[in-house]
C-alpha cells in the first residue's frame, strides 16, 4: 500500500490542506492519505494551540465520505514533543509499510530547512518526499544536497496550484466575526461556529 502523510496543526485544516492531499493522492497514486494532528509541535513552542480534541473533529468533518483520506492520532496518543521523525517510524510500523511505500507530504518552502529538522537523514531513510511546488518558489537543490546528500533521489514532485490560504489568516479573520466558509469545508466553517473557536 502506498500511503501519504501529511502533518500539521490543523488550526484550522482549510481547502489548502485538502487541495494538497488530493494532488499528491492522484499524481503519486497513493491508496491513502493520513492526515495527522500535531501534539506538541517542537517548532510552535510558545503559540497556544486549539485543543486536540476541536482540531481532530474538524480533520474528521473536512474528510468525511473521503475513503481515501484518513485520521491517524499517531502524534496525539504519545507524549511530546512530537517530530516527525518518530511519527513516521509508527505510522510505518503500524501499517506495514516499506520506506518506499511511505510518502511524507510536504510543500517546497519546508524543504529549505528540512535539515534542520530533527535527524534528517533518518527521515529520509524511512520515506520518501511528496514535495508540493511553491508557485514562484524553487528551492536550491544544490545547496541542499551538500547537506543532505541522499536528499534529492528521495524526492518526489507534485505540480500544485496556489491557494493562498493560511492558518493564521483564518484565525485572525474568525477572531474578526468573519465566516470561513470560503476557505474550509462548510462542516467546518459551521462547527467553528458553533463552538466559538478563535474568538
Amino acid at each position: 500500500m502506498r500511503l501519504g502523510i501529511l502533518g500539521g496543526t490543523f488550526d484550522p485544516i482549510h481547502n489548502g490542506h485538502l487541495a494538497l492531499a488530493e494532488a499528491v493522492c492522484r499524481a503519486l497514486q497513493l491508496k491513502r492519505v493520513l492526515f495527522v494532528p500535531a501534539g506538541d509541535p517542537p517548532h510552535k513552542q510558545g503559540r497556544p494551540l486549539t485543543p486536540a480534541s476541536h482540531r481532530v473533529r474538524m480533520v474528521e468533518l473536512a474528510i468525511a465520505g473521503r475513503p481515501e483520506f484518513a485520521l491517524s492520532r499517531a502524534d496525539l496518543d504519545r507524549p511530546g514533543p512530537h517530530y516527525s521523525v518518530d511519527m513516521v517510524a509508527l505510522v510505518r510500523r503500524q501499517y506495514h509499510l516499506e520506506a518506499d511505500e511511505t510518502f511524507f507530504i510536504i510543500g517546497a518552502d519546508s524543504l529549505a530547512s528540512f535539515h534542520t529538522w530533527r535527524a534528517p537523514e533518518r527521515l529520509l531513510s524511512l520515506c520518501r518526499l511528496a514535495v508540493a511546488h511553491r508557485p514562484g518558489y524553487r528551492p536550491d537543490l544544490r545547496q541542499l544536497a551538500d547537506r543532505l546528500p541522499a536528499l534529492p533521489e528521495r524526492i518526489d514532485w507534485v505540480a500544485m496550484p496556489g491557494i493562498p490560504i493560511s492558518g493564521t489568516e483564518l484565525r485572525r479573520r474568525a477572531a474578526w466575526g468573519e465566516s470561513l466558509a470560503a476557505w474550509v469545508p462548510p462542516p467546518v466553517a459551521r462547527y467553528i461556529e458553533a463552538n466559538g473557536l478563535y474568538r
